[in-house]
């Protein structure tokens, strides 16, 4: 009865036993419906390989590939008073508040870090489309106020990266007094003599294109972006009429002159270093560390003259 035990019981149990599978394995694309390994598409940056689509990219993992060697400093941002309208709906806005941290891992809808772009110091903000759809509320007012006031105490250019819904309307008007606010923020960059650049990620819309989102010295868009005050949907719906084809796309704005790049993620990084640094007074962007100077080669000293000796008569 060994054979049993020892070879046809386990055979048995290993049919019917299931292996536990990470369900994030694999990430299909919105646009071909291809299949992508996590590994595949986290180190193309979450762009799809077959069709080159741009998903969804988290602040954090944004950040690992813009900054020098992944590394930055995150900002601390003041925090709101919660919930101060009592809001419900469905569900309580502090339920949802903590759904999205527990989904995304992060507090708030808005990051905000400092590091350097290719050994160009900046300070950078990226909007997170994971939580309650990147909307603005006070926190990223907050954020974008912190964004402006430390660029502006080191120095250092500002770039925003956006992604929203448009203004939370789990806070109402205070939502809204965000978009005058944050015009405010960018103007302390202004008058400090800072560069203030503007990625325009899918999709930017509502109050945050209405505001921060299109003030930029430099408006550059992720390619295909949505990026729109109403939607297309709305428009149509109100003007009864089609409209053309790639309306509020980023190439469409490009083109009709809203735009002054668009710009994949694989080259962001050198694009904003470069603009960045032609801004600033600065020499070109220098990749890799430059070789060490070699030592000048010194001259072998002269022989000494040896004294000939007299010839004899």
């Amino acid at each position: 009865m060994n054979w049993i035990n020892n070879y046809v019981r386990p055979k048995i149990n290993s049919l019917f036993s299931r292996r536990e599978v990470p369900e994030n394995l694999w990430t299909k694309c919105d646009e071909c419906g291809t299949m992508l390994f996590h590994r595949e598409i986290k180190d193309a940056q979450r762009v799809c390989t077959n069709c080159g689509h741009h998903m969804y990219l988290p602040p954090r993992e944004r950040f690992e590939h813009l900054f020098d060697g992944g590394i930055f400093t995150t900002v601390d941002v003041p925090r709101p008073i919660a919930d101060p309208l009592h809001f419900r709906d469905q569900k309580k806005y502090p339920d949802r508040l903590r759904a999205a941290q527990k989904a995304t891992g992060e507090d708030e809808a808005m990051l905000v870090a400092e590091g350097e772009v290719h050994r160009t110091p900046i300070v950078a903000a990226a909007q997170d489309f994971g939580f309650m759809a990147g909307s603005m509320g006070m926190y990223v007012g907050n954020a974008m106020v912190a964004a402006a006031e430390r660029a502006v105490a080191a120095h250092k250019p500002l770039v925003v990266f956006s992604a929203a819904g448009g203004a939370r309307m789990q806070e109402g008007i205070l939502s809204l007094m965000q978009m005058p606010r944050t015009t405010v923020a960018v103007d302390m960059v202004r008058e400090a003599g800072l560069p203030y650049i503007v990625v325009l990620t899918h999709p930017t819309t509502g109050g945050v294109t209405a505001s921060y989102a299109m003030l930029g010295d430099v408006q550059i868009a992720e390619p295909n972006a949505l990026i729109c005050f109403a939607g297309p949907r709305v428009i149509e719906q109100t003007i009864r009429e089609t409209l053309p084809e790639g309306f509020q796309r980023a190439e469409y704005l490009l083109d009709h002159g809203m735009l002054d790049r668009v710009t994949p993620r694989k080259d962001q990084r050198d694009e904003l270093a470069t603009i960045l640094r032609m801004l600033t007074g600065q020499g070109p962007v220098v990749h890799g560390d430059l070789p060490a100077p070699e030592a000048e080669a010194q001259e072998p000293p002269e022989p000494e003259a040896r004294e000939q000796p007299a010839k004899a008569d």
